[in-house]
This record gives C-alpha cells, structure tokens and sequence, in this order.
C-alpha cells in the first residue's frame, strides 16, 4: 500500500473515466485523498470517499477562488471559480462526514496578484481571513489541516507561530530554513512531481523521514518519466521512488514510514 496524501481526482478533468481511474489506483495499492478546492469539489470528494473504501477527502477553500481578480479563463474552464466567502456551516456540515480526515486545502497564494498596493493588502487580506475561519472549522472538529502555500511561506510562518494545529504543508517548495520552522512547530512537509522540476534535494535529504508525505496533487504536477499529460494517483510511485534515490533509504522503507505518517496525520486507522 502508499498512500497519495493529496489527489484532485473530483475535478473536472476525470469527469469521463473518474471510476476507471480509481479503481486502476485501488488495483495498484494505491489509498486516496481526494482534497477539495471549493465547497462544489469538496462535496464530490466526499461523495467519492463513500462509494470506495481506501479513498478519503478533505474538504476547504483554495485561497485562490477568494478573489474574482486573479483569475484566467483557463482557471474558469477548469471549474475554479470565486468563493469570496468560507460559509462556515455548510463546510462543517459536509466535514462531519466520517471519511473527512481533514480541512483543505486553504492557505496563502501570491502567485497571481494585484499590482496596486492598497489591492495587494486587500487581496492578502481576503485570503488571510478565509484561512482564519478555516482553521476555526480544523479547530471544532479536530481535524488536521492541508495548508497550500505559493510565494508566500513567511507570512504563513508568522501566521502559525503562536498556534497549536495539526497539518502539512501540500507541495512544498519554500527553502530549508522555512522546512525546518515547519518541522519545528510540528508539521509535515508534502512532496509531489513539483521534485522533478524544482531543485529541492538539500531539503528532501535534511529533513526526518518522519515528517514527509507522498502526494502527486494530480492532475497536476505530472512526475517525469510517467507517460501521461494528466498525472493521476499511479504518480505517487514516482515521487516515492526519487525521495528514496534523494534520500539513500530503501524504497520499501520510505513508503512504509511515509505511510505512517499518513496514518498518523489523518487517523486513517480510526476509519472503519
């Protein structure tokens, strides 16, 4: 079994073979959490966490549906569209649901922003109070947090300094002094197909194996050397495979403490 700690399976590019996929994945050994983006895709990873039994969800606001502004047309066809409030009881109606492990994906994201400064604090803002009424809802209901950051670890540091949670930082691509703050106040770092394209070797070997997480994020982040545009949960192998070369650990140890991890985080073992 390895566990792909983070999937988009509920979006809308496996609207024709969605089934297929994940039993393909299932087939394989291959546990899911499905994480959703806005409260339309956390309801479908919900669903899908209910129809299979080693497939989970997380259910959250990206920070990128808070502000009309940044968003392309590409983001509009793929279904990601505002949200500019967190209706906090619809999402804790729909995490109450006991395949939920946690709340997610929400967090900061500068990569597209105003250029004005008075927008830009505006637009920071928007998306630090989101996050807030989110971790109130992790909070509540004792769940972990999947936390998205893009160009912006520092303020996510300094958000979290002073807090008590539960989590992992999704796709990590901040430098080794932000890791090892994460570590320090107790979170686990994510790592996906963003490994073949960016150089993150000096973190992957610094940081414990016990703090780590697979994830493939698909069907973004396609892992090089997997024959497919659309990445999909078989990703993870790949990821697992390059943190065991970075790491000079045994495949089937890295996966079996990665797995651990998981388990731990979300309390997979809980779940009947």
């Amino acid at each position: 079994m390895i566990f792909d700690t983070h999937a988009h399976v509920n979006f809308r590019v496996f609207d024709n073979d969605r089934d297929e996929v994940i039993k393909k994945c299932l087939d394989r050994g291959i546990s899911i959490i499905n994480v959703g983006s806005n409260f339309n895709t956390s309801e479908i990873a919900v669903d899908l966490a209910n129809q299979y039994q080693e497939v989970y969800a997380s259910v959250g606001l990206h920070p990128i549906h808070v502000d009309k502004s940044i968003l392309r047309v590409k983001d509009e066809e793929e279904g990601i569209n505002e949200e500019s409030s967190f209706d906090y009881n619809k999402y804790k109606e729909l995490a109450r649901d006991r395949k939920v492990v946690a709340i997610g994906e929400t967090g900061l994201d500068y990569y597209y922003r105003p250029k004005t400064k008075t927008k830009l604090a505006e637009f920071k803002a928007k998306q630090k109070e989101v996050l807030i009424k989110q971790v109130e809802l992790a909070e509540e209901l004792n769940l972990p947090i999947i936390f998205h950051c893009r160009m912006a670890h520092d303020d996510l540091i300094e958000f979290l300094k002073d807090k008590k949670l539960r989590g992992v930082i999704h796709c990590f691509t901040g430098d080794l002094n932000q890791a090892k703050e994460y570590i320090r106040m107790g979170y686990y770092l994510g790592f996906n197909g963003i490994i073949f394209k960016l150089n993150l070797d000096e973190i992957i070997k610094e940081i414990p194996i016990d703090r780590i997480l697979l994830e493939t994020d698909c069907p973004y982040l396609t892992p090089s050397g997997y024959a497919t545009d659309r990445n999909d949960p078989i990703g993870v192998e790949y990821v697992a495979k390059r943190v065991a070369e970075i790491k000079k650990v045994d495949l089937t140890e890295l996966i079996n403490k990665t797995n651990d991890n998981a388990i731990n985080l979300f309390g997979l073992d809980k779940i009947l």
